[in-house]
Formats: structure tokens, sequence, C-alpha cells
């Protein structure tokens, strides 16, 4: 019920936008988490954004150039990455937690839904 999209190859210093949207659940009502994954390394929390308040929080890696955004119309949550450099590779997923406004960015936590990941690579 989640689908992560917007991923693809984009050169360093570049932006690419990604989406979470939902179907059959209102995401306005869950706190939505995006981590990411690369070859070889653990599950790494990028940033969420809390149920029905929109507190956000970043990872210290991609904070001042990703941005987390909610639109309810379109029931998505974006996740805007700007300046991107190698070592944002990863496949990028989303995570859904009902009714918590203080999100935290912890991989293990049983999250209500994950979405299926999208790959983005950064590279010349």
């Amino acid at each position: 019920q989640l689908q992560a999209s917007g991923g693809g190859l984009v050169q360093p210093g570049g932006s690419l936008r990604l989406s979470c949207a939902a179907s059959g659940i209102n995401l306005d009502d869950y706190a939505i988490m995006w981590y990411r994954q690369a070859p070889g390394k653990e599950r790494e929390g990028v940033s969420c954004i809390g149920s029905r308040d929109d507190r956000t929080k970043y990872g210290e890696a991609v904070r001042g150039r990703f941005t987390i955004s909610r639109d309810s119309a379109k029931n998505t949550v974006y996740l805007q990455m700007d300046n991107l450099n190698p070592e944002d590779t990863a496949i990028y997923y989303c995570a859904a937690d009902l009714y918590v406004a203080a999100c935290m960015l912890v991989p293990t936590l049983p999250y209500d839904y994950w979405g299926q990941g999208t790959l983005v690579t950064v590279s010349s």
C-alpha cells in the first residue's frame, strides 16, 4: 500500500525528488520515514515527518541537502534531494507508522507499512 518512486541516475550535484504514495490509507494519519540502504551497508535513516503536525527530522548525512514534505491532496510524501553526491547512492525506502507525531529514524521499529524501494544512483 506504499509505493516509492522517483529514483534514477543523476550526476553529482544534481537533484531528484522521491515520492511515497499510498493507496487504501490516509498518509496524514501516519508518520512517514525515508530510509536508504547501500550495497554492503546497514539501512540508514534519511528523514521523517510526523503524523498530523508535520514535525520533521533528518539524518546527519543529509541535513541541509534533503527536504521532506507532505501533500495531503495527493496522499503523497516527497523527499527532495539536492546537491547529491556518490555517497547518496542507495535503494531508498519509505515506511509508515500510524499516529506518531514525533517520528524517529530507527529502521528496526515495527512499522505498519514499507514501500518496495526505489534506486538512486549518483555518478558521473
